[in-house]
């Protein structure tokens, strides 16, 4: 049974997406603000985190730095604020997805089933690939880690799950539509300037070996070698 943290200093908020999570046959945690949240993850193995932004104490965006030192677990982040400089500071810090209130529990369960399957099958196909060397460039899939001319790039989750995306693809044309459907996990409800946001990140850590993503104009992005 997958196990999930709720975190949200609003009772009636967590009370209503524990009562939906179990509903869908998660185990649901709770925390009432990103000090008890980052306390639970100390000791409890999740498979997924509901992070509130606003918070006392300490705010959901500290609370998933802190988070991502200790596991890697993945984090879908709830907020009242909608405005694309909030949502892509949350991917920026390693959030695999962002949800604005009021929301549908509905949807949200929706996006935690995306996110949480998502993150099964990544893992499975790291398992099941070796790690691939091109150039100054190395890529462990298995250990995931990334290796430029010998140096680990420090990479969000989501720049990872791009990468090993593209890479497993490669020399397949890729558009913003497929990218955010495969490696975002369902029809994301945004546009396609979150793809190329990631990208622009990416590259950035990739450096040199940033020529490997090849942009289409019009379309989308091609890994080529």
């Amino acid at each position: 049974m997958n196990k999930i943290l709720i975190v949200d200093d609003e009772v009636k908020i967590r009370e209503v997406l524990r009562e939906y999570a179990e509903f869908e046959g998660y185990q649901a945690d709770e925390a009432q603000d990103g000090m008890e949240a980052v306390s639970k993850c100390r000791q409890n193995d999740y498979d997924l985190v509901l992070m509130d932004i606003m918070m006392p104490k300490l705010d959901g965006y500290s609370a998933v730095k802190e988070i991502k030192k200790i596991k890697d677990i993945p984090v879908i982040m709830l907020s009242a604020r909608g405005e694309e400089y909030d949502k892509l500071f949350g991917f920026e810090i390693g959030a695999d997805d962002y949800v604005v209130k009021p929301f549908s529990p509905k949807e949200v369960m929706a996006r935690i089933n995306a996110v949480i399957k998502r993150n099964s099958s990544a893992k499975y196909s790291s398992q099941n690939q070796s790690a691939i060397k091109i150039e100054g460039l190395e890529i462990d899939m298995l250990g995931r880690n990334v290796y430029v001319d010998g140096e680990k790039a420090d990479l969000t989750p989501k720049e990872y799950e791009l990468l090993f995306y593209m890479v497993r693809n490669k020399g397949i044309a890729l558009s913003r539509e497929k990218l955010l459907s495969d490696v975002w996990g369902y029809d994301f409800y945004g546009d396609d300037r979150t793809v190329d946001t990631h990208v622009k990140m990416l590259r950035s850590n990739l450096k040199e070996y940033r020529k490997f993503i090849v942009t289409l104009r019009g379309m989308g992005y091609k890994f080529e070698v």
